[in-house]
């Protein structure tokens, strides 16, 4: 089983090349490249809990700071922690990677 990058599993369609591009634009997570691979996904799409500009629950979601308690909360959050395990990248690792 390969595993899933968040437009994947939450099934937005803002990914580039989504549905709903046209209308909500494509999301800043798909196209963070400065994360790439982290957690095995493509561009933020595997850490899009630290990346700001995302649009989950119908609206555009701040910083880290002001989002991070929504995202512990999401269910993709939780299946990335246990599919990576003790592999996964640790939050202060993406949030540096992302100031560069």
């Amino acid at each position: 089983m390969s595993k899933k990058n968040c437009w994947e599993h939450k099934k937005c369609g803002r990914e580039l090349g989504g549905e709903k591009v046209l209308e909500l634009g494509v999301c800043p997570v798909a196209t963070e490249q400065s994360v790439n691979g982290m957690n095995c996904g493509i561009n933020g799409g595997r850490v899009c809990w630290a990346i700001t500009g995302t649009l989950c629950g119908g609206k555009v979601q701040g910083s880290f700071a002001l989002k991070v308690d929504g995202c512990i909360q999401c269910e993709f959050y939780e299946l990335v922690l246990q599919e990576e395990g003790l592999n996964g990248i640790a939050i202060k690792d993406v949030l540096k990677a992302l100031k560069k």
